[in-house]
């Protein structure tokens, strides 16, 4: 294993700060726990963390082989990877009064519908796409990395937000109104946007 715990710290708070960012998969996490409780949201949760498995993967895969060949791929992309978090963090604090839109289809009442909805949110968020085939790859040397290092990194993509969804789904019935309020929604987004910049800032040194 070539996986420094720092490196997988700051990998893992990424992913918390990225939780954290009000999205689609919040709303529908939360109307479906309203509308059907823990039993219509853990699907849903499910189905995220199985496209959280799947983006690490493919980033992981496609492009160890490059960096292999070019020895300054690999700064270039840890410096990408700085430069995305920190225009992510300071879109989100540009647009923290702005609402979050929902899309019906991941709301559908069933078990199957639910983690068909959490596929869909997860593979076609571009946040996601952003931060696992843009941002990951800044984070670790993928020359170096072993079977158990890609382990440990797909586990720490799917746990932490599936965890955190299964606590959303949990506690949205006392917190979905306060959550979605416009200034709270506002205090979050700024927060989580400042987050952002900071790891941003990090990545190039850590």
């Amino acid at each position: 294993m070539t996986l420094s715990s720092t490196d997988l710290l700051l990998y893992c708070g990424a992913l918390l700060i990225l939780f954290l960012t009000p999205g689609p998969v919040w709303l529908a996490m939360m109307a479906r726990a309203l509308s059907g409780g823990f039993q219509a949201a853990w699907p849903l949760a499910l189905g995220v963390a199985i496209g959280d498995m799947l983006w690490p993967l493919v980033a992981i895969l496609g492009i160890t082989w490059i960096v292999s060949a070019f020895d300054t791929l690999m700064e270039v992309l840890r410096w990408t990877a700085a430069l995305v978090f920190i225009a992510m963090g300071l879109g989100l604090i540009r647009q923290a009064g702005a609402k979050i839109d929902t899309d019906s289809r991941l709301t559908r009442p069933g078990m199957w519908p639910g983690f068909i909805a959490g596929l869909i949110a997860i593979l076609g968020n571009p946040k996601a796409v952003l931060f696992y085939m843009g941002v990951l790859p800044g984070f670790f040397d993928l020359r170096a990395v072993t079977a158990p290092d890609i382990g440990l990194i797909l586990a720490a993509s799917v746990i932490v937000p599936l965890v955190g969804n299964l606590v959303i789904a949990l506690l949205v019935g006392h917190l979905r109104g306060f959550l979605t309020a416009p200034r709270t929604l506002r205090r979050i987004n700024l927060i989580s946007g400042a987050m952002l910049v900071f790891v941003g800032l990090i990545i190039p040194f850590a």
